[in-house]
């Protein structure tokens, strides 16, 4: 529902769209997930193994549940997440993954099976009988796995790839980030400032917080009025870091027309950009957890953080009676802010026997969320309070906030791992991971505004000064210092399911199963359960998987490690991947530095290693290829042939011993070489076998 005084958006601006077939309103500004909570519409998908019903979780790209396919005329874009896509007026959305439709799916016929689907169970069955895997089984498999479907028509859009060059790259536009680019502005580096948002400002825009005095999102749009007006720097909206590589190097995917159904005349649907910078600062924020307790996957029980975001930026309560279930004091500014903007907050369950409220709302100390009913949507949760008694609270939504993870994925892109802080429950990136790239910000673990503004300005001074800027230090803008306190907790326990990976329906109990069939590693854990392979990576749930599988294995979260962190951090589109590789770009006509003359006398061409060469050369009164190709080995070995070798890979060799350098590679003298004389030479191996042979100029 709407929440009259709040939000970022414009709502003098109506904008329609659908969703399954239904039509909506929305205003400009609205993402498509904010939108439809709006309207009330908690039921957005089916997951991907079980097709339990799923809603919107977060607020941004790692959403795991609000993945939808959207069309535009003949074009159709599977696994679009909601969270992302702004709306816009006639956008065609449809969710996936459900059968006949949302609300009555048939393949939730697999969650009444699901203690015979438990984790690894295809490597237990369909072994016989052995014909039938083929025949059968995997024919059955293939057709109910999957998400969205790609369109079956050529794709008319472009897309496009790109290179750009710059002193300082800065991924995110939060408080660290835009402190960092203002600091590097006003040292005359050249800047180019990315953000996965079409808006920016982070977390700034999702909080009722002041900095020098004035609300945080006027202090964005004055710092974004500063940027815009300083030449060197370029910011780049809808554009997400995907990659980082070696020598400074950076793949970015933007996304140029989101808010777009039909793309001007020469502007590329998406971008993939190739960054290559003199240092990077990693300004790219944190995700929130989740805390496993049973049925926490239901429609309604979201992170408690982007609920905060969906009512302070874009003026939506995901409920009308509201529940927070933390461990950690962020937790309660969701049920402030909600509080004072009017909203019925039933509860605030903290596991801390200790914490303080932040407003006027109930608070159940040393309790925890037990369980949840509802299902295609929330409508009660059952806690234990701390003297053991059970309540049922009746409540339409549920914040949780198990923590914050520090976005560390950019600095493990080359192998390197985190380091795990025991003051924050979470890993932080590791110094020097990355040549060139450090971290800001609550990336780097703070988490506190006024530390963020302050890491982002010093990593910024530091660059500068490495790359010969003189510059001093502008007055550090005042805001928020509030110290983040977590008391780590990972999962309530109990009979029932207690989900980790809500995509792929990875369990609590899915993780102790794999210890029980000895898969201890961390590696191992995720193969054989599928946690964090699906197109999320698992942002949400691989700490709280790692907490477990260390619980189970009776060793400590640091010693049992963290998985591989790989490229891209966020799906990207083929398309843009290997943009202009269609058609001729895909096999482009190589011409011979001979093509003219060749073709002046007659002679077909033919492919032969994507070069265009000639393959014979015909004459008068000849009637047959053969005749051609006679006369021309007739020439070459009574008189002279000429071959046009320009397709060959070049070597430029220089320096005063270039020619000494020959005479030790081939057989025959390349020192008496005159200059404009060309020389034939053969390689040898060590045994006297011929290796390879060239020709120097």
């Amino acid at each position: 529902m709407r929440v009259a005084g709040k939000g970022l958006i414009d709502r003098n601006r109506v904008l329609r769209f659908t969703f399954g077939g239904q039509s909506f309103e929305g205003f400009a500004g609205d993402t498509l997930a904010s939108a439809l909570l709006a309207n009330d519409q908690r039921l957005i998908g089916r997951s991907f193994k079980y097709h339990r019903p799923r809603g919107i979780v977060t607020a941004g790209s790692e959403e795991p549940n609000a993945l939808v396919t959207l069309e535009r005329g003949f074009a159709r874009e599977p696994n679009s997440r909601a969270t992302m896509q702004p709306l816009y007026d006639g956008l065609v959305a449809r969710p996936q993954n459900a059968w006949p439709s949302l609300k009555f799916d048939v393949l939730a016929v697999n969650d009444v099976l699901a203690p015979f689907l438990s984790a690894g169970f295809y490597y237990k069955t369909f072994m016989w009988p052995r014909k039938f895997w083929e025949w059968v089984y995997e024919p059955a498999i293939r057709h109910a796995a999957g998400l969205g479907a790609l369109m079956t028509r050529y794709d008319h859009e472009l897309y496009e790839k790109a290179y750009a060059h710059c002193d300082v790259l800065i991924i995110g536009a939060g408080p660290a980030g835009l402190m960092a680019a203002l600091t590097a502005g006003r040292a005359g580096l050249d800047v180019i400032l990315a953000d996965e948002h079409d808006q920016l400002g982070g977390r700034l825009l999702s909080e009722m917080e002041h900095i020098d005095g004035m609300p945080a999102a006027g202090w964005v749009q004055a710092a974004l009025a500063e940027l815009a007006g300083m030449a060197s720097v370029r910011i780049m909206t809808n554009t997400t870091v995907t990659g980082a590589y070696d020598q400074g190097v950076f793949g970015a995917l933007e996304r140029v027309g989101p808010g777009l159904e039909v793309m001007p005349d020469g502007l590329p649907r998406e971008t993939f950009w190739r960054i290559y910078t003199n240092g990077a600062i990693l300004c790219a924020g944190a995700l929130e957890r989740q805390i496993a307790f049973a049925n926490n996957d239901r429609p309604g029980i979201m992170a408690a953080g982007a609920m905060r975001s969906y009512l302070n930026r874009f003026g939506v309560s995901p409920g009308q009676r509201v529940a927070i279930f933390g461990n950690n004091a962020d937790a309660h500014r969701t049920a402030r802010d909600f509080a004072e903007a009017g909203v019925e907050v039933v509860a605030m369950i903290d596991s801390r026997a200790e914490a303080q409220p932040l407003g006027d709302y109930p608070l159940y100390t040393g309790a925890v969320v037990t369980g949840s009913r509802g299902r295609l949507g929330l409508k009660s949760i059952e806690i234990r309070q701390s003297d053991g008694s059970v309540k049922t609270i009746d409540c339409d939504v549920l914040g949780v906030s198990g923590g914050w993870n520090p976005s560390v994925h950019l600095t493990c892109h080359m192998n390197g791992r985190p380091i795990w802080d025991p003051a924050l429950a979470s890993f932080t990136p590791q110094p020097g991971a990355i040549p060139g790239l450090v971290a800001a910000g609550s990336a780097a673990g703070e988490m506190s505004t006024q530390g963020a503004l302050a890491q982002g300005q010093a990593e910024a001074l530091t660059l500068a000064k490495a790359l010969g800027k003189r510059v001093k230090p502008s007055a550090l803008p005042i805001a928020d210092a509030t110290p983040y306190e977590i008391t780590p907790f990972w999962d309530v326990g109990g009979t029932g399911r207690g989900w980790l990976d809500f995509q792929n329906d990875v369990t609590v109990k899915d993780i102790k199963q794999a210890v029980q069939e000895n898969f201890r590693s961390v590696e191992h854990m995720k193969r054989y359960t599928t946690q964090g392979m699906a197109t999320d990576q698992g942002k949400n749930s691989n700490v709280a998987a790692l907490a477990v599988l260390a619980d189970a294995t009776g060793r400590g979260i640091p010693e049992t490690g963290t998985t591989t962190f790989r490229p891209p951090y966020v799906p990207v589109a083929l398309a843009a991947l290997g943009a202009g590789g269609h058609g001729k770009g895909f096999a482009p006509e190589r011409l011979l530095t001979s093509d003219r003359i060749s073709r002046e006398r007659g002679a077909p061409m033919v492919e032969a290693g994507l070069w265009y060469r000639p393959s014979y050369f015909p004459q008068g009164g000849e009637t047959h290829w053969r005749q051609a190709c006679d006369r021309e080995v007739q020439m070459v070995r009574a008189t002279v042939g000429i071959c046009d070798v320009s397709t060959l890979g070049k070597i430029d060799i220089q320096g005063p011993d270039a020619a000494a350098f020959l005479d030790f590679l081939y057989t025959n003298s390349f020192a008496s070489l005159k200059q404009g004389r060309v020389r034939y030479g053969l390689m040898l191996r060590e045994d006297g076998h011929v290796m390879d042979d060239g020709t120097c100029a």
